[in-house]
């Protein structure tokens, strides 16, 4: 049986991660893999969520099975904090996943199995994560256009033409924030409009929410998934906790489903249930715990909060300082767009072969089509991305 498999491709960015480590360099700036680091080059592990593990500890006192679409107050939690606290809640249904991806793969058997004629309409570019497990459901899927490399800003004209291919039923795949990879993101009234073409299309959007506080802070970065939400009928919005409380590896998300009615929203819950069921049974419950604790402490949420805005602007800064190096470097503006783009990353607009020089040349690892993780970067390495940059000719 083994004997059939063919090898798969192997992830890029996984692949640039190996490189990464087998370059024997001192000096090497890793700017590849998607995951926020400080300026030490450390992913930390946030103070309230140290100080809510250290609670769970001493109070936790079984570690048998939670509810099969998670505990209803992780739910109720990550509700309040995506949609606000004034939400309709008799039109969300929802399940914790394993992490943002497990949610991404979660909505998209959901759709398997409301519509499963539907096509699912990812952005170009987008997180090379959704193409991929598209096509291994096997699901019907096409672009719409999003990025314009010549500005390094969102072609909203582009876009705006192709949803008018989109079809009754279809779903759209939105970045909430920070999108991935381009750092580009829509305004609140184009927002509006994106709302308004699929509500006359009768299309349902699916809002990736990876990135909530990495881009102008929790509110902000929740405002075009609450446009969304109260526009349409029909909502999906698959989010993930590895960013913004910094827990990676507990592997923390969640989908959460929104419906036209508290009818529907039964049969919607019930149909999650299934869905965990079928792939792995209960979901992991230690970090969903540790975000509930966290949301629901006025202490605890204070200091989170708080942690995450240094980090939020801390990458801010990042990026004003690397547009105003490359500024005086290059003597042209080109560069600036990097103090526009929000969130980890920005797509840099370096040839694949540029991206390669700066690779071997100067050990600046980034992802094939330029994509750099701004996280990645401190104070100083900032000068030297900068300068190799500005050699390179990008």
């Amino acid at each position: 049986m083994f004997g059939n498999l063919k090898p798969l491709p192997q992830d890029k960015i996984l692949q640039l991660m190996s490189m990464y480590r087998e370059d024997p360099r001192e000096q090497k700036i890793d700017l590849g893999v998607g995951v926020y680091k400080n300026a030490e080059g450390v992913t930390p592990v946030m103070r309230a969520v140290k100080a809510a593990e250290q609670r769970l500890w001493q109070d936790e006192t079984t570690k048998s099975y939670t509810a099969l679409a998670g505990e209803p107050a992780y739910r109720d939690a990550m509700a309040a904090l995506i949609l606000g606290e004034g939400h309709d809640a008799s039109r969300v249904a929802g399940a914790a996943t394993p992490g943002g991806t497990g949610a991404i793969h979660m909505a998209l058997e959901l759709i398997q199995m409301a519509a499963p004629d539907a096509t699912v309409w990812l952005s170009n570019p987008t997180w090379p994560n959704h193409p991929s497990i598209l096509n291994h459901l096997g699901m019907k899927s096409a672009e719409y256009r999003y990025f314009d490399p010549e500005t390094r800003g969102v072609d909203f004209e582009g876009m705006i033409a192709d949803l008018g291919r989109v079809a009754p039923g279809d779903v759209l795949l939105l970045h909430g924030c920070c999108h991935n990879p381009t750092g580009a993101n829509l305004n609140l009234t184009q927002w509006e409009e994106v709302a308004a073409e699929l509500k006359k299309v009768g299309a349902v959007p699916l809002i990736d929410l990876a990135y909530q506080g990495f881009g102008d802070g929790l509110e902000a970065d929740a405002a075009a998934t609450r446009l969304v939400a109260s526009r349409l009928p029909e909502v999906m919005i698959a989010a993930s906790c590895s960013k913004n409380f910094g827990i990676y590896r507990e592997r923390t998300g969640i989908l959460l489903a929104l419906t036209e009615d508290g009818a529907a929203r039964d049969v919607t819950q019930g149909t999650l249930a299934h869905l965990n069921r079928q792939n792995f049974s209960f979901p992991p419950d230690h970090g969903a715990r540790l975000v509930t604790m966290i949301l629901t402490d006025p202490e605890l949420r204070a200091d989170w909060q708080a942690e995450l805005e240094e980090m939020r602007t801390g990458m801010l800064a990042l990026r004003e300082q690397l547009a105003d190096e490359l500024r005086t470097l290059t003597g042209s503006d080109r560069f600036g767009f990097l103090a526009q783009h929000r969130g980890m990353f920005s797509r840099l607009g370096a040839t694949p072969e540029q991206v390669v020089e700066l690779r071997e040349k100067h050990g600046i690892y980034m992802v094939g089509d330029s994509r750099l993780n701004i996280a990645g970067l401190n104070k100083d390495s900032v000068s030297v991305l900068a300068k190799a940059i500005a050699e390179v000719g990008v």
